[in-house]
C-alpha cells in the first residue's frame, strides 16, 4: 500500500475522500490515456504511486468547475488543470 494512503493527512490537504479520488482519477487519465509527463521523476513507481506523490508535493491541486459555466470543457464538479 502507498504510505502516504495511510494516513488522513493527503485526505486533508485535497478536502475530503471523494475529491482526492476524483482527482487521482483525473490525473491518472491524464498520464495513461492523454500520455502527460509525470511532474516528478518516476524512478520506478506505478502511475499511482507518481499522482500520490504529485499531491503531496504540490505539483497538482484540485480545482472545480462552476456548475453555471457553459464554456466548461467537461461537466459540473470535475476537476480541472493543475497547479
Amino acid at each position: 500500500m502507498i504510505e502516504a494512503l495511510r494516513n488522513d493527512e493527503i485526505v486533508n490537504k485535497i478536502g475530503g475522500r471523494f475529491k482526492l479520488c476524483a482527482l487521482i482519477q483525473h490525473r491518472l487519465r491524464e498520464i495513461v490515456i492523454d500520455g502527460a509527463r509525470p511532474l516528478v521523476e518516476r524512478a520506478g513507481r506505478t502511475d499511482l504511486e507518481v499522482v500520490v506523490e504529485e499531491i503531496m508535493q504540490d505539483k497538482i491541486e484540485v480545482r472545480w468547475v462552476d456548475a453555471t459555466d457553459e464554456t466548461a470543457k467537461e461537466g459540473p464538479g470535475w476537476p480541472i488543470g493543475e497547479a
